[in-house]
């Protein structure tokens, strides 16, 4: 099985999860993992699976102004924060606006903030609708990964990464 992984990542979290995420795939064939700002260079039908997965930023999927403050968060002097190499580039959202219409199986995934989904949103619905309207079939629910107060990842939040990997190749496997 042919995998592509496509993240969206401002301080790490959401790429630590995507490679994760590949881990748990790998066993069954090839994985790629990139960051959005690479992804327009893919032919995303040469794929069995397209993941695609992105911070939550007010309640849905990263936008220029949401990304603008990460960045400026992270340049705060008493910021603790590490910023991606891409993390102002154009992202998720961006990118599947502009994909062409297409076919195979997705999953959609997120990070967010550790409190009630109805309080944080999670970006990876947004992704999972865009994805189906594309005309991809989504083989599992969209997930999200927690971070604390301070953006980091919840403790065992890697590891659940990992065995939802494992989890979507088992159920892709049984949808081709």
């Amino acid at each position: 099985m042919r995998t592509l992984i496509v993240y969206e990542s401002m301080y790490g979290n959401t790429h630590t999860v995507a490679e994760a995420i590949a881990r748990g795939i790998a066993p069954t064939g090839t994985v790629a993992t990139i960051p959005v700002s690479q992804a327009s260079q893919e032919d995303v039908s040469a794929y069995d699976l397209l993941i695609v997965g992105g911070p939550t930023h007010v309640h849905g999927m990263s936008r220029d102004s949401t990304r603008r403050g990460a960045v400026e968060a992270a340049e705060k002097p008493e910021s603790n924060l590490t910023l991606e190499p891409d993390a102002a580039s154009a992202g998720i959202r961006e990118w599947l606006d502009g994909l062409p219409r297409s076919k195979g199986n997705a999953a959609a995934f997120d990070t967010r903030i550790d409190k009630p989904a109805l309080l944080t949103g999670r970006a990876s619905k947004g992704i999972s609708k865009k994805l189906r309207h594309l005309g991809f079939t989504i083989v599992a629910d969209p997930e999200s990964f927690l971070v604390d107060t301070h953006t980091q990842l919840v403790e065992d939040e890697e590891a659940r990464a990992e065995q939802w990997g494992e989890r979507l190749a088992r159920q892709t496997s049984a949808h081709t």
